[in-house]
């Protein structure tokens, strides 16, 4: 049983591969529609981030470990400053007329975004091949 687990370990990696890149997406989508949030329970918006990992795992036999794919270890707030914008007419604006808006780039967040969308489009066609190359390999075997 454990060449079958070898077999489709290819695929596990590519299904976390689309698992993180979609949270990664999710996280962009949130930063750029909260771009502007200054307000609400929390206050002012800080953009949060996706911190990735490798997963392992113990192979079958040997007890080495092999490559399992990737994980979000964490999505964590960014700790870069937030924007000042002088805006004197602004109800938000303080005494000295600044503004405090998120710490969001929208135009990295779209970069960061079509790079993540790409990420999932690469890990879909990885999954494919991989999927074709093991049904190849079973007919073989038949």
């Amino acid at each position: 049983m454990g060449g079958f687990d070898n077999m489709f370990s290819g695929l596990g990696v590519s299904a976390s591969g689309l698992v993180a890149e979609r949270i990664r997406m999710d996280v962009a989508a949130q930063n750029i529609a909260n771009a502007q949030t200054t307000g609400g329970p929390n206050g002012v918006y800080r953009r949060r981030e996706v911190l990735f990992e490798t997963a392992l795992a113990k192979a079958v036999r040997g007890g080495k470990f092999r490559p399992a794919g990737t994980r979000v270890r964490e999505v964590t707030e960014d700790p870069s400053p937030f924007q000042r914008v002088y805006d004197p007419r602004h109800p938000e604006a303080d005494a000295q007329g600044w503004r405090t808006l998120p710490n969001v780039n929208v135009p990295l967040e779209l970069v960061d975004l079509i790079t993540a969308a790409r990420a999932y489009e690469a890990n879909v066609m990885a999954g494919r091949t991989y999927r074709e190359m093991a049904q190849r390999a079973l007919t073989i075997l038949r």
